[in-house]
């Protein structure tokens, strides 16, 4: 699922690429750790929900700004959710991680639902933070601030 607002995407450069996660769920911040690791050209950087950029750029794209389910891709001013999102994000990194889009082939149904489930228990199979944590010093930079 991709979809294109009428205005452009606050806040992004053109070809930048923002992936909104949860920063209060410890999967999601190890995805995000994940991206840090791999992102070697720096593609994508990085907003938590909760922060007044990921707000601004929920309520941009029409999702819940108060609900927190899914990731989001937000890239020439599209954005994309759940697996689809999950494909974008592995397709910006370095090789072997784009081939896991071969996956792709699974009907998006079913990715989805698969995707749901862990995304509606993930506090519970993984646990929470209890407030956002903070980027450390020294990846600061990969994510978005009001100064971007």
């Amino acid at each position: 699922m991709s979809e294109k607002p009428v205005t452009a995407a606050p806040m992004l450069a053109p070809g930048v690429a923002a992936m909104l996660f949860d920063g209060t769920c410890k999967l999601c911040n190890g995805w995000a750790a994940f991206v840090i690791r791999h992102d070697r050209e720096h593609r994508i950087q990085l907003v938590a929900v909760q922060s007044a950029q990921g707000q601004q750029l929920l309520g941009w794209a029409g999702l819940p700004t108060d609900r927190f389910n899914t990731i989001v891709l937000i890239k020439d001013n599209r954005f994309s959710i759940r697996s689809e999102a999950m494909f974008k994000i592995l397709e910006l990194l370095p090789r072997p991680w784009p081939w896991l889009s071969l996956a792709r082939v699974i009907p998006g149904t079913l990715r989805d639902w698969l995707y749901e489930r862990i995304a509606l228990n993930r506090y519970r199979l993984f646990g929470r933070y209890d407030a956002c944590r903070v980027p450390p010093k020294d990846h600061e930079q990969r994510y978005l601030n009001a100064g971007s």
